[in-house]
């Protein structure tokens, strides 16, 4: 069995008032359960700057390959452009980490009310990505399956097996 890991970081000063006031106008904004999803969505940025930190330090026939395969990991999430930079990635804000969760894309594609109507679709299980159900408003959606997100259609009962009550196939 895999020992789980935080995916997130308290921040240093719990009670800092213009930190907590941010952090409240994102989670109102972008319908967040709590202060935990956002901090795991600014762990994801800082990985990333930190990564982009480190390829900035290496030598240029090393860090042309490692670049490009974090440049194109953003870009397929379309965090960034195609025409994207190392230096774009430094600039990044957590709005745009945020507004590629499952839960902004079915508020934006109008598939719900609100943003929280929009979470509650996903948590129900009424929301669908190439046929298949996913649960998580928090999951971040790459760039070709924003287009496949829909309403789940369960299977139609005349394609499964019926089983009768005594256990056997009819």
């Amino acid at each position: 069995m895999r020992k789980l890991h935080k995916k997130y970081q308290k921040p240093k000063r719990l009670l800092d008032i213009y930190r907590i006031r941010e952090e409240k106008r994102l989670k109102i904004k972008y319908g967040l359960k709590n202060m935990r999803e956002l901090w795991i969505a600014k762990a994801f940025l800082r990985n990333v700057r930190a990564q982009a930190r480190k390829l900035l330090a290496l030598p240029q026939e090393i860090r042309v390959k490692k670049e490009r395969l974090l440049l194109d990991k953003l870009i397929s999430y379309n965090i960034l452009g195609q025409d994207a930079k190392i230096d774009d990635i430094l600039s990044l804000k957590i709005e745009a980490i945020l507004d590629r969760r499952l839960q902004s894309i079915v508020y934006r594609k109008g598939m719900a009310k609100s943003i929280l109507h929009a979470r509650q679709l996903i948590v129900h299980g009424f929301i669908s990505i190439d046929g298949n159900r996913v649960t998580s408003p928090s999951a971040l959606i790459k760039a070709e399956d924003e287009s496949k997100i829909s309403y789940y259609r369960p299977v139609n009962l005349k394609d499964q097996v019926m089983v009768d009550e005594k256990g056997s196939n009819s």
